[in-house]
């Protein structure tokens, strides 16, 4: 079989993997082949999988549509999931507040104000129990976008599964854990670098030994992208991340073999449609040459970089926000024709309040349209062998390889040590700075335009959406159930695991993922156990730019 053509290779496997039914064809009745390209080029499913990560792409499986919610009270957040779920939703993903995703108690005084406002409050167990209340665990896939309080999070999953049946090796989904991107974009951290990377060791080893359906790692760019970053930026800053991990994971005793399979990418979709399009082609090309040439991985698997996408909430404007539907299809749009496994549509209101729930169907339904009325996901790679896109693919490829050997010279040829001192150095920092200056000016002087914002205002005087509003009773609600749990629960109890968190935190050599397991089985808070951990790591200040 050595001497088979790339055709030849990518028939057999398309024969293996191609589940749903054909034949496909145009709303005319003409025929669409699986995939076009001459017989000895590249194929998808074959490294390094430029052109997807399988045979037969969006024709065996539609990319995963996992609309990200949060909001309120757990207990308001569970009724989004399962609207979402009866709309048609595939995935759930949950956003939480700004004190849960610093380690905050609800009832913190730093928490005042910001109590279920950007996402949902989770302070303990029981609040876990109220956001998953009737939702099958072992048979829905759940994201987890959190970074500094992770590991806690994980450990908060885990024991409500088991507390209602579900083994932890039956979980499936994904936590976000990419802490090295909050010290480089989103700054919402907690420990010094180096004691959070060991929390990130810890959730690796303990799902590759204890729950191999769960990707303990999505390594982010989407914030890079926010906070303003180029697309070669965002490419480069998430993938070296990605690599960076990979080099902790084998300082761990972990084969790149065990990790890389487990690591799953999250990306921007932002507005400019065919730069979105290279920049996701090129990161697989990238990925699959770092993993086998620069890793020695020899499972296929960890060559091939699979990826969710989410809309640029960057993007979307406050004046004329309807606007903001068109600007969603596009770049959602652009993340299929990129070859995502996972998709999120931002909703139109967004830059004004968290989604209506309106909002957020209308955003699922774009998601819908694409897969079911515009046949783009019957050809693998459409747009594979445009000049245009190939030559946009390479130079992605290009400059972010030029970023690479930036970030490893400052360790001195390590990923791992160059993405740390990138930090300590604000060397990333300094680079989105400069980049969204730069793309701000050019907003500010009219050389971009922005429909509605400095070009074609007519309709701005419009009235506002009926917009979501999170009020001082969702936060009293919190406070109460807090209370409650405070009060029933044994203190006793949550004094000797959280003893036994600071006695494991002070053995760097010791996985904690068990003791915040007692811990959150226990009902500690997620306040105090991060409490508890900072008293051992300490906690991070970041040092200002000069």
């Amino acid at each position: 079989m050595d001497d088979e053509s790339p055709y030849k290779r990518w028939q057999r496997a398309y024969e293996a993997s191609s589940l749903r039914a054909a034949p496909f064809t145009t709303m005319s009745g003409v025929p669409l082949e699986p995939v076009y390209g001459p017989e000895d080029g590249e194929f998808p499913g074959n490294y390094p999988y430029t052109r997807g990560v399988h045979p037969s792409m969006y024709r065996s499986r539609l990319w995963t549509m996992r609309m990200f919610a949060g909001f309120g009270t757990a207990l308001d957040t569970n009724a989004r999931f399962k609207e979402i779920i009866r709309a048609g939703g595939t995935g759930l993903s949950t956003a939480f507040d700004m004190p849960t995703l610093l380690g905050l108690d609800s009832d913190d005084p730093m928490s005042l104000g910001e109590v279920g406002r950007c996402g949902v409050a989770i302070d303990s167990l029981a609040d876990v129990a109220d956001l998953f209340d009737g939702i099958d665990l072992s048979s829905i896939t759940t994201s987890m976008t959190i970074n500094s309080p992770a590991a806690v999070m994980l450990a908060l999953f885990v024991a409500l599964a088991e507390e209602t049946g579900v083994a932890r090796s039956h979980l499936g989904g994904t936590l976000q854990n990419d802490i090295l991107k909050e010290y480089q974009a989103q700054k919402e951290f907690v420990f010094p670098p180096r004691q959070s990377m060991r929390l990130v060791r810890d959730t690796m080893a303990f799902c590759t030994a204890e729950m191999p359906k769960w990707n303990s790692i999505s390594v982010s760019g989407y914030h890079i992208r926010e906070a303003g970053s180029t697309a070669a930026e965002e490419l480069a800053f998430t993938l070296a991340n990605g690599f960076a991990y990979v080099e902790l994971a084998r300082e761990a005793g972990l084969s790149v073999d065990e990790v890389a399979p487990r690591l799953s990418f999250f990306f921007n979709a932002h507005i400019d449609f065919f730069e979105e399009i290279a920049k996701y082609r090129a990161a697989r090309q990238l990925w699959a040459h770092w993993m086998r040439e620069h890793y020695g991985a020899s499972n296929e698997r960890s060559w091939q970089l699979r990826f969710h996408t989410q809309t640029a909430g960057v993007s979307l404007t406050a004046q004329q926000p309807e606007n903001n539907i068109a600007r969603t299809a596009i770049e959602a749009l652009a993340g299929v024709l990129g070859g995502t496994q996972s998709l999120h549509t931002n909703s139109l209101d967004e830059a004004l309040a968290l989604p209506s729930e309106k909002a957020a169907r209308l955003a699922l339904r774009t998601q819908q349209i694409i897969a079911h009325e515009t046949n783009v996901a019957h050809v693998a790679d459409p747009l594979g062998g445009s000049w245009f896109v190939e030559a946009l693919t390479d130079e992605m490829a290009r400059e972010a390889e030029e970023i690479f050997a930036e970030i490893g010279a400052l360790g001195h040829g390590s990923m791992l040590e160059g993405c740390i001192a990138g930090i300590e150095q604000n060397w990333f920092q300094g680079r989105i700075a400069d980049s969204a200056y730069q793309l701000e000016r050019l907003f500010n002087e009219g050389k971009r335009v922005v429909v509605g914002v400095n070009a074609f205002l007519e309709g701005n005087d419009e009235e506002d959406l009926a917009v979501l509003r999170i009020t001082n009773e969702d936060e009293r609600r919190q406070l109460g159930r807090l209370a409650q749990v405070r009060q029933v629960r044994d203190d006793d109890a949550v004094a000797r695991t959280l003893a036994r968190l600071a006695h494991d935190a002070n053995d760097p050599e010791r996985n904690l993922m068990p003791a915040l397991i007692e811990a959150a089985q226990s009902y500690a808070t997620v306040g105090e156990m991060m409490r508890t951990m900072a008293g051992v790591f300490g906690r991070h200040v970041e040092a200002p730019s000069l």
